[in-house]
């Protein structure tokens, strides 16, 4: 992200930028353009509605996984969604189907027990079944959706030699962050297990992880792999749906320094954002962010943990050293946090949510969204 006047925002303020938001929709559908394939974006990564107008000018759908976002893809972003869920609900499923273009089960029980009202009320939607290739080079555990007993798709000894009527599509997805070079040992062991069943179907979902914004991807292998793939089986229609890649590197978490504390030694700026509430892959993946001005680890001049506003022990993380020392005040600013922040934002404490803002193309600071106590108030009713 450029240099901003930040005082311009409030703290604590998610702030998008839209020119490198741009930037990173352009390479996308060049991808896709290339190719011959469909990118869409996965609302569990980012679902700020406010930014769909532009996301529109360079892709037409996207992927839901529960009754609301596929509202939020009918009415907001204003297509019919593709959506996946590990379990539908009786309660749930005629919205799904009204909002949605295409559907893919988790498993033949619950194609079973939902693809009758799909034939009765569905008119036009395209159904698939998840698989899993029992595969996948994701480290952490938390994020492997293919670890031994994963509660996530079909594997290829559960399907009959012919599919059930309906079934027009697979989806696979065992990706978090990754290169082209996973996909392609993906792709061996998906068509090696599966591909008896391509000529079954009409599409092939491979799902999200596919993180080719990141700098170091290596574009070019991805379109060959992708354009192969089509030439192997032209009749499949292929659809990729990464989150993060869309708004990898597109904005940032500002925060600011409320207290600092001392104990054995250890110095901690403690934030007016939560690490817990506002940043949770970092506990979860976990990782360490870059914070701007500064360098990761303990040797340096000034060295502090930073530390969240919440009462959780472990709200904190660290060390960054900075040149100087800590003040009261002080704008403390996270890079690249943007995907999978403001959708998955809690308000444990009651701590308030971040602002929600965008640096526009044309250099203006706009602030979409304040939370207030009414927020956390209507949530708890």
């Amino acid at each position: 992200m450029t240099d901003k006047d930040f005082s311009l925002f409030p703290s604590p303020c998610y702030i998008m930028e839209e020119e490198l938001l741009r930037k990173n929709l352009a390479l996308i559908k060049s991808v896709a353009d290339r190719a011959g394939v469909e990118i869409i974006l996965a609302f569990k990564s980012f679902a700020m509605w406010r930014s769909f107008p532009i996301f529109r000018e360079y892709i037409e759908h996207s992927t839901a996984s529960s009754v609301y976002e596929a509202r939020l893809a009918l009415e907001e972003f204003g297509s019919k969604a593709h959506t996946y869920s590990p379990a539908y609900t009786e309660a749930d499923f005629p919205e799904i189907m009204h909002c949605s273009s295409h559907i893919t089960f988790n498993s033949l029980s619950q194609f079973y027990r939902f693809y009758p009202s799909v034939q009765t009320e569905g008119s036009g939607i395209s159904c698939g079944i998840r698989v899993n290739p029992e595969y996948s080079e994701v480290e952490t555990e938390l994020y492997n959706p293919c670890a031994p007993g994963t509660r996530f798709g079909v594997m290829a000894t559960q399907l009959p030699e012919e599919l059930p009527s309906g079934i027009e599509g697979f989806h696979c997805h065992c990706h978090c962050e990754s290169s082209s070079y996973e996909l392609e040992r993906t792709l061996e062991h998906l068509e090696r297990k599966f591909s008896r069943w391509f000529p079954q179907i009409k599409w092939l979902n491979l799902g999200g992880g596919h993180l080719m914004t990141r700098k170091d991807y290596d574009i070019e292998h991805l379109v060959g792999l992708l354009q192969d793939l089509k030439k192997r089986y032209p009749h499949l229609r292929i659809i990729l749906e990464p989150g993060s890649a869309f708004t990898w590197q597109t904005g940032v978490l500002v925060s600011e320094v409320v207290d600092i504390v001392e104990n054995r030694g250890m110095h901690t700026a403690i934030l007016n954002v939560s690490f817990t509430c506002h940043m949770p892959d970092c506990l979860e993946m976990p990782y360490q962010p870059t914070v701007r001005g500064t360098k990761m680890g303990g040797d340096g001049p000034h060295v502090y943990r930073l530390g969240g506003n919440s009462c959780l022990s472990g709200d904190y993380m660290g060390l960054w050293s900075f040149d100087h020392e800590l003040r009261i005040g002080e704008r403390i600013i996270f890079e690249d946090m943007i995907h999978y922040t403001t959708v998955k934002t809690n308000m444990f404490n009651g701590i308030r949510h971040p602002a929600i803002a965008m640096w526009t193309k044309e250099g203006k600071a706009i602030v979409f969204k304040h939370f207030f106590y009414e927020d956390y108030r209507d949530r708890m009713s």
